[in-house]
């Protein structure tokens, strides 16, 4: 680095740091968070209710964030072989582990605080237990040991409705469970949908990722049995009488787009159709989630 330009070094710290909090996955966080919160309340939020909303996620967005970083720290050398994570600061020694610890521990200090004080203390916990779950039985215990890493380890991920509902109620109900059941059973065919196409990544890495432990036809036929379990899922809102007809039309839409995205992956795969896998598990978590909101607000 240039100790001549101290102000262009600041910045591209920052900006390194910024990165490492994996800002699009904890953006997808905060909207399931922000969802559940919406959904656990009868009406519209008041001013006292969109003051708690914020904080929670700010609070719920910062601790997310930590994780975020504590991962990028424990998988350095993992991340510095691979070409998809190659680019992280923490993998190309642009930021030493002391300046991101440093910066984890900030973000989750604050977040913990935020929580504590100004939402409730159930949800600093669990949020807590979330972040201990990803960044360290996920990325230090389960990813390296099994090819069902992500199944297990999806329950930190599938959390933050459970986090939002907590926020507002202070108490977990059997709908955020639902939503959570739903976040759950999506992983797996989300994330495998990526492993498969970057399969000579992670076997670079050396984790027993799915793809590299099984084979790629195996792990295409696990994505499309699990895309008919999340159809089974996502419609239990409305079967349950928690959403209408229109969150179950949305519900079964989405969810037999991506059925048919894992049967083709599992007849005839190509990198190029495990990328729309990929991409469709994104709209299609965002779809659900959002129509939820539609449905218990103007249906």
């Amino acid at each position: 680095m240039n100790t001549l330009q101290p102000p262009a070094m600041s910045i591209s710290m920052w900006r390194d740091l910024w990165s490492l909090t994996k800002p699009k996955v904890v953006q997808l966080i905060v909207f399931c968070a922000v969802i559940g919160m919406l959904l656990s309340l009868d009406g519209w939020p008041d001013l006292a209710q969109w003051r708690t909303i914020a904080l929670a996620s700010l609070g719920i967005w910062l601790l997310a964030s930590s994780a975020a970083v504590i991962n990028c720290l424990l998988e350095w050398e993992i991340d510095a072989r691979m070409r998809r994570t190659a680019w992280r600061p923490t993998a190309r020694t642009a930021v030493t582990h002391l300046q991101a610890a440093t910066f984890a521990v900030l973000l989750g200090a604050t977040g913990s605080i935020i929580l504590w004080m100004y939402v409730n203390a159930l949800t600093m916990w669990l949020t807590l237990a979330a972040l201990i779950g990803y960044a360290g039985i996920y990325t230090v215990i389960l990813k390296p040991m099994t090819p069902q890493n992500i199944v297990i380890g999806g329950a930190a991920g599938a959390m933050p409705p459970v986090l939002g509902w907590c926020a507002m109620q202070g108490s977990i109900g059997v709908e955020p469970l639902i939503l959570f059941l739903i976040i759950f059973v999506w992983t797996p065919p989300h994330f495998w949908a990526l492993a498969l196409y970057r399969v000579e990544d992670y076997r670079r890495s050396g984790l027993p990722m799915l793809p590299v432990t099984h084979g790629i036809a195996h792990t295409a036929r696990q994505v499309f049995l699990y895309t008919l379990a999340l159809l089974t899922v996502s419609v239990a809102p409305s079967i349950l009488g928690f959403r209408s007809w229109f969150y179950l039309l949305v519900a079964c839409t989405a969810g037999v787009i991506f059925c048919l995205y894992g049967y083709r992956l599992m007849k005839n795969y190509s990198d190029e159709l495990a990328r729309k896998t990929f991409r469709w598990s994104l709209w299609h978590l965002t779809a659900i989630f959002a129509a939820m909101l539609v449905d218990h607000y103007w249906m």
